[in-house]
C-alpha cells in the first residue's frame, strides 16, 4: 500500500461485502452494515454482478470465521482481535455481552475507517478499541497486550504480506495459549488448470498495479505442517471443494481442486 494513503484492497473486500448484501441479500453472510460503512451507491454495487466468484468467496470466508468466533466465544473467549480490519464491521454489530474487540491495521487504513464511520454516523462502543500496526515492520507483541486466550479475525491479510511478516504475525498467536485465528490463503498460480492460472494471475496483475502485490502463497500440506509445528493441535482448512459443499450446496467439485482456502487453527488451553 501507498505510504500514508488506505489500503486499496481493504476497500475492495468491503465492495464485495457490500454486493453480496444487494445481489444475493446476504444469503451466505449477513452483514447490515457492509453498504452503510462503504458509502457507495446501491446502483454502482449492483453494476458488480458479473464478479460472483470471488463475491461469494468473501462472503464464505467471513461465514466460515464468524461461526468459528461464535463457537469461540461459547467456550469462553472473551477478546477478538481483527488483524487488517479495513471496513470489517464485526465490531460494530457485536452482539456477545462482555467480548471486546481490539482491531489491528495499519494506521493510514484505521484513520480511514474512522472517518467512514464518522462520516455515516456509526457509533463506536465502548468495548472497540484501535491499535495501528504496520506488520512489515512492527512486531505485535510491542503493541498488543492482551488478557487471556483471544479469537483472532484475519481475512484478506496473509497473501500481501512477505513470508517473514506472516512468521512473524503467527508466531505472535502461538504463544498466546488456548487462543484460536481463522486466515485465508492462496495456493500457487502454478498448481491451477491453465485458463484458472491466468484468470489469478490477471487479478495478481491487477493489485500489483495499485501497490499492493500477492507475495505469499502456501500448499495445504505445506501451512498444515507449520502451524503443527508452532503448536496448533486443532486445524481445519476448506479449499474450493470444502467451500463449495458448505455453502453452496456444490459436493461435485473434485476434491483437490486448487485455489483459496480458508483455515481455523486453535491451540490448546
Amino acid at each position: 500500500m501507498e505510504v500514508g494513503q488506505p489500503s486499496k484492497t481493504a476497500h475492495s473486500a468491503a465492495r464485495y461485502r457490500a454486493a453480496h448484501q444487494l445481489l444475493e441479500r446476504g444469503s451466505i453472510f449477513q452483514d447490515p452494515f457492509a453498504v452503510r460503512i462503504l458509502g457507495v451507491a446501491e446502483e454502482e454495487l449492483l453494476a458488480d454482478a458479473p464478479r460472483r466468484a470471488m463475491r461469494m468467496f468473501i462472503a464464505a470466508r467471513h461465514r466460515f470465521a464468524e461461526d468459528a468466533l461464535a463457537a469461540a466465544v461459547r467456550r469462553g473467549v472473551r477478546q477478538v482481535v481483527v488483524l487488517g480490519a479495513g471496513l470489517d464491521t464485526f465490531a460494530y454489530r457485536n452482539r456477545f455481552d462482555g467480548v471486546r474487540v481490539i482491531e489491528v491495521d495499519h494506521p493510514a487504513t484505521q484513520e480511514w475507517k474512522r472517518e467512514r464511520l464518522g462520516a455515516t454516523g456509526m457509533e463506536i462502543p465502548p468495548s472497540v478499541s484501535y491499535t495501528g500496526v504496520d506488520f512489515e515492520s512492527e512486531s505485535l507483541a510491542d503493541r498488543l497486550v492482551l488478557d487471556g486466550p483471544a479469537f483472532f479475525l484475519w481475512l484478506g491479510v496473509v497473501p500481501y504480506l512477505t513470508g517473514a511478516g506472516f512468521d512473524a504475525t503467527i508466531s505472535y498467536i502461538a504463544a498466546v495459549p488456548g487462543s484460536e485465528v481463522v486466515f485465508d490463503y492462496a495456493q500457487s498460480p502454478e498448481r491451477m488448470p491453465a485458463e484458472r492460472r491466468a484468470a489469478l494471475e490477471a487479478r495478481a496483475a491487477r493489485v500489483a498495479g495499485i501497490g499492493e502485490p500477492w507475495l505469499t502463497f502456501f500448499e495445504p500440506d505445506e501451512i498444515d505442517a507449520e502451524l503443527r509445528g508452532l503448536g496448533f493441535t486443532e486445524i481445519e482448512d476448506l479449499g474450493p471443494a470444502q467451500l463449495a459443499a458448505r455453502f453452496f450446496n456444490r459436493p461435485d467439485v473434485p476434491a483437490d481442486t486448487p485455489g483459496g482456502h480458508v483455515l481455523r487453527a486453535a491451540l490448546p488451553g
